[in-house]
């Protein structure tokens, strides 16, 4: 399948990736730089989330897991998988990572936003992505290494690894709840006032770009998606649930963070 970017000044018929990127060993994608920093991990949280022994809990950029068993809610497939393979590189790197942190240190939990390697230079976010067992995020400002995760991503959809053997794609009518979902849709119609561009999608999904971003976007593209389907993805908001929706607006609404959060089916 091929989809196509909304990257400002991007063309709508450019392709995103470049196929051959298929065929390159996972260690290849996203090298590390010459320096980074090095800590000891107390344990592996989850897929995408470290502590370390020092205390300071790290949030990988650029890869987001299922969710593990919690409250009520059971765990999302692949949740431990993810988990037991990031607990593998942690302990074949001796118990150690090196961090690259993000130009946005912190997210509003706390955590340090940062991409983890090991000894040698291999990303583990892109290890993942590639081995099927996280979905690639893109959240300005930190996506420097964005392009390369999203082929690293790409390997595991071409082989239908993990995730990808059974896409959890949703229609906006099917929502329940808020939180990180994979949503593929026909868009409604586009609009842009204060609050940024809103893209209007059938069955009661609104996307928000909101004004600081609209830099990153091809805007005009955008203008011309009425008509078209499109997939997304990205975290949920139930504006009815936090009072921010009338009876005339969509109930659900996802930010869209980077243009890499968008792509247009053909």
């Amino acid at each position: 399948m091929r989809c196509f970017a909304l990257l400002k000044k991007a063309p709508l018929a450019g392709a995103f990736f470049v196929s051959v990127a298929w065929g390159l060993p996972a260690q290849a994608l996203c090298p590390a730089p010459d320096k980074l920093s090095t800590a000891r991990v107390e344990r592996v949280i989850d897929g995408d989330t470290l502590h370390l022994a020092d205390g300071r809990r790290v949030r990988l950029i650029g890869v987001n897991t299922p969710e593990r068993a919690r409250r009520e809610q059971p765990a999302e497939p692949f949740a431990e998988a993810a988990r037991e393979r990031l607990r593998q590189l942690v302990t074949a790197n001796g118990g150690r990572v090196d961090l690259l942190p993000g130009r946005q240190a912190r997210d509003r939990h706390g955590r340090l936003l940062a991409h983890a390697y090991d000894a040698h230079g291999r990303s583990w976010e892109a290890q993942l992505l590639a081995e099927g067992l996280g979905y690639q995020v893109a959240v300005a400002p930190n996506a420097a290494l964005a392009d390369c995760l999203r082929q690293a991503e790409r390997r595991a959809r071409a082989a239908g690894a993990g995730l990808w053997r059974q896409p959890a794609w949703q229609r906006p009518e099917q929502l329940r709840r808020g939180g990180f979902a994979l949503i593929r849709a026909r868009v409604g119609g586009v609009e842009r006032n204060g609050g940024g561009l809103w893209i209007e999608l059938e069955g009661g999904l609104v996307l928000r770009v909101e004004p600081k971003l609209l830099r990153l976007f091809d805007l005009a593209a955008l203008q011309r998606l009425p008509g078209r389907r499109v997939e997304t993805r990205g975290w949920v908001v139930d504006r009815a649930r936090q009072g921010q929706v009338d009876k005339e607006q969509a109930r659900w609404m996802l930010p869209l963070t980077h243009p890499f959060m968008l792509d247009v089916l053909p």
